[in-house]
C-alpha cells in the first residue's frame, strides 16, 4: 500500500519538477543569479540541481496536501495515523 502512495505522490511531481526546471530556467541564466548582492559563484549544473530538488520537494509537498484533503480517513493504512 506505502509504495503505491509513494509513486502516487512523487512521480507526478517528479514529471511537474521537470516541466518546471524546463519552464524556468528557459528564461533565467543560472550565471545571473544573485543573493544578497552577490553572484552566487555556484555552476549552472549546481543551480540546475539544486533548482530542481527544490522543485521536486515543493511538487511534492503539494501533491501530499491534494491527496490529504481528498482521501476519506478510512482510506489510510491504520499505522498513518499515528
Amino acid at each position: 500500500m506505502w509504495s503505491k502512495l509513494i509513486m502516487a505522490v512523487a512521480w507526478p511531481a517528479f514529471l511537474a519538477a521537470c516541466l518546471l526546471e524546463a519552464a524556468v530556467f528557459a528564461v533565467v541564466d543560472p550565471l545571473d543569479l544573485s543573493w544578497a548582492g552577490h553572484t552566487l559563484g555556484w555552476s549552472r549544473q549546481a543551480v540546475y540541481t539544486l533548482g530542481f530538488f527544490v522543485f521536486w520537494a515543493a511538487c511534492i509537498a503539494s501533491s501530499l496536501t491534494a491527496l490529504a484533503l481528498v482521501a476519506p480517513a478510512g482510506n489510510l493504512p491504520e499505522h498513518a495515523h499515528e
